[in-house]
């Protein structure tokens, strides 16, 4: 929304600084092709930063905003131990986790103790169990994860079937 309305003051600008003319020496007009560019470069500049905000913070942007992260981890219930890097490892492999489209519409919950990562939660199928895990293994710094995703049990459609045939065959 806010890149919207930014969008659309970018335009008024340019099209008011197009609409002003001044006249050079020799009577002829030229447009203010300064304002022009500046517009473009704060726009660009703006975007990119809208574009860049799920991206996994860098380890320094994770020092800066530690205790943030740290209440996030309180507040969704989740531990994290006291290792040097147990913070980082936890905010780390939880964004990416979250950038695998097939876990998506997984519920992962992570845990880290000692730079070990626990996984719990549901996820709808073993080779998403694995990916999780093997996802959580190449964050650089864990020394091991435990997986304890259990796989959703889906509904088996023979016996569903099966019971509504039944029913249809006592009316």
């Amino acid at each position: 929304m806010k890149l919207k309305i930014f969008g659309i003051i970018a335009l008024l600008v340019v099209l008011l600084a197009g609409c002003s003319q001044t006249a050079n020496e020799n009577g002829n007009t030229t447009a203010n092709t300064n304002a022009n560019a500046n517009v473009n470069v704060n726009a660009n500049r703006n975007a990119n930063a809208t574009a860049n905000t799920n991206q996994p913070p860098t380890r320094a942007e994770y020092e800066k905003n530690k205790q943030t992260y740290a209440d996030q981890a309180k507040n969704l219930g989740r531990k994290i131990g006291t290792g040097l890097d147990d913070g980082w490892l936890w905010t780390k492999t939880r964004f990416d986790l979250a950038a695998v489209d097939d876990l998506r519409d997984s519920t992962i919950n992570v845990d880290v103790e000692n730079a070990v990562v626990t996984l719990s939660g549901t996820v709808a199928s073993a080779a998403q169990k694995a990916k999780a895990e093997s996802t959580a293994k190449a964050v650089e710094g864990v020394k091991g994860v435990k997986n304890m995703l259990k796989v959703a049990a889906v509904p088996n459609a023979n016996a569903t079937n099966k019971n509504a045939n039944a029913k249809a065959g006592k009316k």
